[in-house]
């Protein structure tokens, strides 16, 4: 379809806009007699970056799901441009048994329209943006970020005009996050995505759209950046509270009028008896649209008055013989909140299950105080499907006991936004986040020293994430948190305990300074394959006096002595890293500010060392 002129004015220009590449109009879909969105009109232009958000249960995947052509609405259509291809990747991503990565990728190639001899060139550029290396891994074995990568990586092959990402951050670790962001920052395709993860939202998103009843559309979209579309939407907010407030003065008015009997209004006009059962209406439409909820969390802590609850010392694991984290030392003392960061595989989650108590480390101790309460929240948790809301809230009877108090199910589940009708439905017939809520809820009744919560943001809506925030601010236990929610992390945690998957860890006041170290760490790794290359293929060296003849007099000095200095600053940058891990320092600011100062002299100091010990080696080589 040729460009369509935009009529301006007389004497003006005229502006050509290109259709939208995908048009979805008057779409209504509901699940029994249930309306999920009614008349939602949704439009994709080229290179639109849109986040879709809204509250679980709004219907968010299902509309993904209709705009990818996998569902069919109950009323309007979905139109793409003639020839538009789209790609779809829902939030849990399975593979077949016995599929390798590279076989994924070919069949996603040969289902679409790629010259067959375009198809391997293909094949290894996106599997290698997306940092695989071993293409013949077994793809149903990967872990749950891999396989997430994968996905993508199967849905990028085609080259898709539209690419349709269903919760694209869930199970991704923090650093998959941002190879996402940098890949999205960069595409050229258009993209929707259905994301909670307000950082990633931030730094994605041109637009922002959010399907909620609360919107007389059924759905509000604001061009510009997440932190934009809060600003128009809290002004959007505030008109309507100001109009639903002169609407209940001008209702009050008609009520009162009518309440005056037949001979009062006697003389008055049958137009106004009818706008005044209108204004009626109306205001009952905007009230009923405008009742929001929110999750109630309240995490219940013991009034424990132990000051150290976990002490762990020279902690080591490793899987399949590679080292997860080696002569880990650290102490949680009550209230601390532990954000535990790493990439997937560094042992995050098994560190949570060694603290538990489930895991035996390989060496070392973990001493738990006596009596210890601890609840954990796992990452891969489940719920039989075929419960009903009612036993999966309440398994015994008709009510739970929260804070030494009774209280019905019926209540128990109103707390957590779950309607009477829905006690006797399936457990299975919820969404990913209401699931959530309800494995939040069951967790609720278990009194805790110390929570162990491993990533518990999977499936959360945006407001309900903001509640869970407040909760674990006001908790009184400690907490061990892990979760590729950066804006989580940041606000809760006021320690961090980092992994880098290689046997390292150590401490950080916050989430920036854990990632400067991982990013350091990654350098001196690529410095040392680097250095060990370049030996491993220079010709044997001749005997030491002629390679001296390159080095000045000075020189050769610095560089008899240079290697014991590298030895010297390395033990400099241990004791820091060690220092900054010490509880005492921790919670002391002064002390732990001189020991982050320490910290980044000796990191400099020895990349200085390392820098000029190349420069020497290169010249004597």
């Amino acid at each position: 379809m040729p460009p369509q002129p935009d009529r301006k004015e007389p004497g003006h220009c005229i502006i050509y806009t290109m259709p939208p590449i995908l048009n979805a109009q008057s779409l209504s879909k509901a699940f029994g007699a249930e309306p999920l969105f009614c008349n939602v009109s949704f439009t994709v232009n080229e290179r639109d970056r849109i986040a879709l958000i809204g509250p679980n249960g709004s219907g968010k995947s299902t509309l993904l799901r209709i705009l990818a052509g996998l569902v069919a609405p109950d009323t309007g259509e979905v139109a793409l441009r003639k020839r538009t291809t789209l790609a779809y990747v829902p939030q849990e991503s399975v593979f077949a048994p016995g599929l390798t990565v590279r076989q994924v990728i070919e069949t996603a190639l040969k289902g679409s329209e790629v010259p067959h001899l375009e198809r391997d060139s293909r094949l290894h550029e996106t599997l290698g943006r997306a940092g695989f290396e071993d293409f013949e891994a077994e793809a149903h074995a990967l872990s749950g970020g891999w396989c997430k990568r994968l996905a993508i990586a199967e849905a990028l092959v085609t080259e898709p005009e539209i690419l349709l990402l269903d919760e694209p951050t869930n199970h991704l670790d923090l650093a998959g996050i941002e190879w996402l962001e940098q890949l999205l920052q960069q595409a050229s395709f258009a993209c929707v995505l259905v994301s909670h993860d307000r950082y990633f939202l931030e730094n994605v998103a041109s637009e922002t759209a959010e399907l909620a009843r609360v919107y007389p559309d059924g759905i509000f979209r604001v061009a510009g950046s997440y932190s934009h579309f809060l600003e128009v939407k809290e002004e959007w907010m505030h008109a309507q509270a100001r109009h639903q407030e002169a609407l209940e003065n001008r209702v009050r008015i008609e009520i009162e009028w009518l309440r005056r009997g037949p001979r009062a209004r006697r003389g008055k006009s049958k137009a106004r008896i009818e706008s005044a059962h209108e204004l009626i209406g109306e205001l009952g439409d905007l009230r009923s649209r405008s009742r929001t909820a929110s999750t109630d969390i309240d995490f219940s802590g013991t009034d424990r008055q132990t000051k150290r609850l976990v002490e762990v010392e020279g902690l080591s694991y490793a899987y399949n013989d590679r080292p997860l984290f080696s002569g880990l030392n650290f102490v949680i003392t009550n209230g601390m909140r532990v954000g535990l960061v790493g990439p997937n595989g560094s042992g995050k989650t098994t560190l949570l299950r060694m603290i538990q108590g489930e895991l035996k480390p390989g060496a070392g101790t973990v001493r738990t105080a006596e009596h210890l309460k601890i609840v954990y929240f796992e990452q891969q948790r489940h719920l039989d499907p075929d419960l009903t809301l009612r036993r999966a809230l309440a398994p015994d009877s008709d009510a739970v006991v929260f804070q030494d108090r009774v209280i019905h199910v019926a209540a128990w589940a109103d707390r957590f936004l779950f309607t009477g009708e829905q006690l006797n439905q399936p457990v299975s017939r919820l969404s990913g986040g209401e699931r959530a809520r309800v494995l939040i809820a069951r967790l609720m009744l278990q009194p805790a020293d110390i929570l162990l919560l491993d990533e518990p943001t999977n499936d959360l809506d945006i407001p309900t994430l903001e509640v869970l925030e407040e909760t674990l601010l006001e908790f009184r236990g400690a907490l061990v948190l892990v979760t590729h929610d950066r804006y989580l992390l940041d606000r809760v945690s006021t320690t961090v305990l980092g992994l880098d998957g290689n046997g390292n860890a150590s401490s950080f006041a916050d989430y920036l300074q854990w990632e400067e170290w991982r990013d350091q760490q990654a350098r001196n790794r690529k410095r040392v394959i680097s250095e060990s290359a370049r030996t491993e293929s220079a010709p044997p060296a001749p005997a030491a006096a002629p390679a001296k003849k390159k080095l000045s007099y000075n020189e050769a000095r610095e560089y008899a002595v240079i290697e014991q200095q590298i030895a010297d600053a390395e033990s400099r940058l241990s004791a820091a890293q060690s220092a900054l891990s010490d509880p005492a320092i921790q919670i002391d600011a002064p002390k732990l500010i001189a020991a982050q100062s320490e910290l980044e002299q000796a990191e400099a100091e020895l990349d200085r060392l390392l820098t000029r010990w190349t420069e020497l080696e290169e010249k004597q080589q």
